[in-house]
């Protein structure tokens, strides 16, 4: 399910069908269902795995961190995405990659600067298992 998420700006919807998904095979995989009415905590314990969600986001600033230290004489530019006519569509604007990076970072209390010590770095993001 993590094949290629370290480059999705993921909306919050997607990932509550994410974590929807996942705890319906962790619950699958104990032999239970939801008539049951066992807390998802407890086959996050019994089962050892961390939200899927976390995994995402420790993914993607994972790849942020090797982005942001690679060698590059030319900086990364951002295109906009316009219409066909070459206006902008109507309504809120799309999330992107690097909104999506700038709220990760928020919500971990991290700074761009700290990408340089990669061990240091790795720990930061690293997602602790039950």
């Amino acid at each position: 399910m993590l094949y290629g998420t370290d480059c999705w700006a993921i909306k919050k919807i997607h990932a509550r069908k994410l974590d929807v998904a996942e705890m319906r095979m962790l619950r699958w995989m104990c032999g239970h269902t939801r008539l049951d009415k066992i807390r998802n905590e407890v086959f996050r314990v019994r089962l050892g795995v961390a939200c899927i969600s976390d995994k995402i986001r420790e993914g993607r600033l994972r790849w942020f961190g090797h982005v942001k230290r690679r060698q590059m004489t030319d900086p990364i530019r951002i295109v906009e995405t316009l219409t066909v006519d070459g206006r902008r569509s109507r309504g809120r604007p799309k999330m992107t990659w690097e909104e999506r990076i700038r709220q990760d970072l928020l919500d971990l209390h991290l700074f761009e600067d700290m990408v340089d010590d990669r061990t240091s770095w790795r720990r930061r993001i690293k997602v602790k298992d039950f």
